[in-house]
């Protein structure tokens, strides 16, 4: 029975390693370009000038690109089957406002929040069968509860704080990116060249939203639309308010050079105010560690002294040595 667990813990954590590793190659993939790996393979052997079939291409991926990940998917379109219509939507617009990590669609998201409680699990089972003591059956089934619920919202966790991650990365680039987008309107450059080039100035999250937009007017779609598709996959209000301004701006014949630099002076007052805020904020963040780590240690050195005094001038009282 022994070994049947400890084959049942090896699988499970040899699989999860397994997923983990996948997923962080197809983050790291997401976030260097925003290429198809069979649309680069395809182009790669254009390029060497070599007749290979459809086949051919698909077996020249990675293992994890033509096993892994089709599997993943799978099992997330089985668990889209169970899930609502509205868990799905809003599961689409969170991945859009972290930038779609990983390249992964809302069902394949939602099938690693079963995935990732089973490894969770696994490690926990990996540590009660390494114990000296072997751990109760209520115990262990009480770990395993909270660490299968602790991993099925990790998953959710992880969004939020990419979501978060990316609004704060762009609220933080869009008074220079506006700079930039002043000096090339007042230039004489259109407002699309003026984004061009700012999508081309920096790599990050703002440049990318602006590639995208660029992008979508190239191939048809009006600015106005682009622009407003872009305020939604960000989500910040900042940006909503600047899109306005700019479509405001052209429809009503306004300046657009002094549209963006009234809207740069507000982006730059307002990242002043967040960076105040955050500051006011620090005192009451470090009570919490100094009243833990620091107040305790502070107490043991000046008190220990008084401590040992008073243990000899008791002990001596008592007729101790």
């Amino acid at each position: 029975m022994q070994w049947v667990i400890g084959i049942i813990i090896g699988v499970i954590l040899i699989g999860g390693a397994i997923y983990l590793v996948v997923v962080g190659n197809r983050t790291m993939a997401a976030q260097d370009e925003n290429v198809d790996p069979l649309m680069a393979r395809l182009a790669e052997f254009s390029e060497r000038g070599e007749l290979v079939s459809l086949e051919q291409i698909e077996l020249s991926q990675p293992f994890s690109e033509r096993v892994i990940v089709p599997m993943v998917r799978r099992f997330g379109e089985i668990s889209a089957r169970f899930t609502p219509q509205k868990v799905l939507l809003d599961t689409t617009r969170k991945l859009e406002l972290a930038g779609n990590p990983g390249r992964i669609d809302a069902a394949t998201f939602l099938a690693t929040r079963f995935i990732v409680p089973f490894i969770f699990d696994g490690f926990l089972l990996l540590i009660a069968r390494l114990a000296p003591t072997p751990w109760p059956f209520s115990r262990l089934f009480i770990a395993l509860l909270v660490f299968g619920l602790l991993g099925f919202a990790f998953p959710q966790l992880w969004l939020s704080s990419k979501i978060q991650a990316r609004q704060k990365e762009i609220r933080k680039a869009m008074p220079d990116a506006l700079d930039l987008l002043t000096i090339c309107v007042e230039a004489g450059l259109s407002f699309d060249s003026a984004v061009s080039k700012v999508s081309e100035k920096w790599e990050n999250q703002l440049s990318l939203a602006f590639a995208r937009v660029i992008r979508e007017i190239q191939l048809g779609k009006l600015q106005r639309e682009a622009l407003r598709d872009m305020s939604d996959r960000l989500g910040i209000a900042e940006m909503t308010s600047f899109v306005a301004a700019v479509i405001q701006s052209q429809q009503l014949g306004v300046s657009m050079a002094k549209v963006l630099r009234i809207q740069s002076e507000q982006m730059r007052m307002k990242r002043r105010q967040r960076a105040e805020e955050e500051a006011h904020k620090a005192p009451v963040k470090m009570i919490f560690p100094m009243g833990l780590l620091i107040f305790p240690s502070i107490l043991i050195i000046l008190l220990t002294p008084a401590l040992i005094q008073i243990s000899d001038v008791f002990g001596s009282a008592l007729g101790g040595p």
